[in-house]
């Protein structure tokens, strides 16, 4: 019996890791839709994934009045994807990029640092989006190296002459996904981002007009493009794929043209994906730009450590979570600490700290401060002999953490 079950083993050893090997993940965002049109054009394409896996209304913008409020502005919305934080952590608050915190990692050197074999590519008609959010070749992200790139078309201006109609954005854009699909149908990176801009365009040109919703029109046929090569590449090669598509922020409720700021509509978005096993937290939880990164991770089984995951904001949007909604709310040296317990059984272990050497690259001394049933869904922290002006408070909860600040001065 024992020669009979070390070969088994054995075998299944070999299939898990090659299961493994065959995760694949994209994520899209195209630019500057809010929730309400997504819902009302005809999108057959997007409709046939979400079919696949689900839709959702989500949101941007962090906290509103919060400490983690978060600019409705293009780069800070893909880097709250990117990183799973808020702007409070990963420091882009508009399009300059100026000084973004690569102490939060992104989703691409996760994959990285874990599985350095593993591929990875970026389509997109932003050059930026590559070399200073992913952070290309800096040593600020560990020299992080992607193995394909496509984008830097909005530098031609020979091949995509500017025009004031913008054109020659949809022209880059039909570009990019042409590529994307493409390579995808013959080398199948494992993780790829696609960004698309056209929406955005003709969002702040035309607003809530023809022009508009037509530009959706026509993301969505490339959407299917995409779709077909997802599907062609687990058709013939049994990989399993899964795709997040989703857009960076709405848009102004008077007539559509800008966005930047806090109100209903510049916050809601919504979420497209194939994913199977979507959570109760994806279907009713109002999820944000920030759950997509753990949601990718874990699809392609990378491991985030705790002291990062600690740090991340969002939380997976499949399979098992235990809390959601956490709060914190410090009054007379007490800190009240409260989540919405999704699973009924196992403890919340609460874990408090008194700095941020992490934003600054250095590591942060949590001290357990209570572990409480998490059905209770709250704990009193009595700190009235460890008086800050700042807390950084970890729910560690059996299937995921959460985290919130305490904030008094600026950290």
């Amino acid at each position: 019996m024992k020669n009979f079950i070390l070969p088994v083993f054995f075998l299944c050893c070999i299939a898990s890791s090659f299961a493994q090997q065959n995760k694949k993940a994209i994520f899209v965002i195209v630019d500057g839709i809010p929730a309400d049109v997504i819902e009302k054009l005809n999108t057959p394409n997007l409709d046939a994934i979400a079919k696949a896996g689900g839709y959702t209304r989500a949101h941007v913008g962090g906290e509103r009045g919060g400490y983690s409020e978060t600019p409705t502005i293009s780069a800070v919305g893909y880097n709250s994807l990117l990183t799973g934080t808020w702007v409070n952590k990963h420091n882009v608050w508009d399009n300059d990029i100026a000084a973004p915190n690569y102490s939060y990692w992104t989703i691409f050197r996760f994959l990285k640092e874990q599985y350095p074999q593993k591929k990875a590519a970026v389509f997109s008609s932003w050059e930026d989006n590559r070399t200073k959010l992913v952070g290309e070749n800096l040593a600020a992200t560990g020299n992080l190296k992607l193995d394909y790139h496509f984008d830097g078309l909005e530098l031609d201006t020979t091949k995509y002459p500017h025009d004031k109609r913008r054109d020659f954005m949809h022209r880059i854009d039909e570009a990019v996904v042409d590529n994307a699909a493409d390579y995808i149908k013959k080398e199948a990176p494992d993780l790829s981002w696609v960004y698309l801009e056209y929406t955005d365009d003709m969002g702040h040109m035309h607003g809530d007009s023809p022009e508009f919703y037509k530009a959706v029109e026509m993301m969505d046929n490339q959407m299917g493009r995409l779709w077909s090569a997802i599907q062609y590449r687990e058709n013939n090669f049994k990989e399993d794929w899964v795709i997040y598509i989703t857009t960076d922020h709405g848009r102004s409720a008077d007539n559509g043209k800008n966005h930047g700021g806090q109100s209903d509509r510049e916050r809601a978005t919504w979420i497209v994906t194939s994913a199977k096993g979507l959570n109760s937290y994806f279907k009713t939880g109002n999820p944000g730009v920030i759950d997509i990164m753990p949601s990718i991770a874990s699809s392609l089984n990378i491991t985030i450590p705790k002291e990062r995951l600690m740090e991340v904001d969002g939380i997976p949007l499949t399979g098992t979570i235990s809390a959601t909604t956490a709060n914190a709310m410090l009054e007379n040296g007490k800190i009240k600490v409260s989540w919405k317990a999704v699973a009924k059984k196992g403890n919340a272990k609460i874990w408090l700290a008194t700095t941020n050497h992490f934003k600054e690259g250095g590591k942060d001394e949590y001290s357990l401060v209570a572990t409480v049933p998490l059905v209770k869904q709250e704990a009193v922290i009595d700190v009235s002999n460890s008086p800050s002006s700042f807390y950084k408070i970890v729910i560690e909860a059996p299937q995921n953490m959460l985290n919130r600040w305490i904030v008094e001065k600026k950290q």
